[in-house]
């Protein structure tokens, strides 16, 4: 596995990764934390350099996220509408619901917090556009959002691929697998937490 990636260029998998993440983040559901994870193992084996794939996920993201943003700006709730009757896992009635709850009651910090949660990740863009959030406000979310997600995520790879690397020195295609998903079910377990956090969290009293 790691000699197929060494014959890829750096360059090209720096840009897939950026390219697939903002993808995702205008609002097409794609597996860019996956992909992310496993460049980040990849990293570790010295195959791309951390810092700079951290820096084009969080490039990707905040372009994602901003074109997103526009789109949702431009066409409102028509385009959610119509989406939910595409894709009702992710654009359906519940699920945007849910993330205007959240909107409602965080406001740009949903936009930051989303960063680290699947379904908001695709929703942030075009709902805080649709929604009217002004866009000096969101972009200063989008970006420490962005950063701070594709620096963990990256990190949290690129350390347990070493770690996996020594482990598995004989059978590196084997460490590589195990490293990816060791990493990958890691960044889900927070993202868990964040979610049943926001579940958890008790209604606002309204008034009588």
């Amino acid at each position: 596995m790691i000699e197929w990636l060494n014959t890829i260029p750096a360059g090209v998998i720096y840009l897939v990764v950026g390219g697939i993440i903002g993808l995702e983040s205008v609002g097409i559901p794609l597996p860019g934390e996956i992909l992310l994870v496993s460049a980040g193992v990849a990293a570790s084996h010295g195959v791309i350099n951390p810092i700079l794939l951290a820096t084009f996920a969080s490039i990707g993201a905040i372009v994602g996220d901003s074109i997103g943003y526009a789109i949702g700006k431009r066409f409102g709730r028509k385009l959610l509408t119509w989406l939910g009757t595409k894709l009702p896992k992710h654009f359906g009635p519940k699920p945007l619901a849910q993330a205007e709850k959240l909107f409602e009651r965080w406001g740009a910090w949903t936009v930051f917090g989303g960063r680290f949660v699947a379904l908001l990740r695709i929703l942030a863009g075009p709902l805080a556009g649709s929604l009217g959030m002004p866009y000096r406000k969101f972009l200063l979310a989008n970006a420490t959002g962005g950063i701070a997600w594709a620096g963990l995520v990256t990190a949290m790879s690129y350390g347990f691929g070493l770690v996996a690397g020594q482990w598995f020195h004989r059978f590196s295609w084997i460490g590589l697998v195990i490293a990816v998903a060791f990493a990958w079910w890691s960044t889900r377990i927070i993202q868990k937490r964040v979610e049943r956090a926001e579940a958890e969290e008790p209604e606002p009293a309204r008034s009588t």
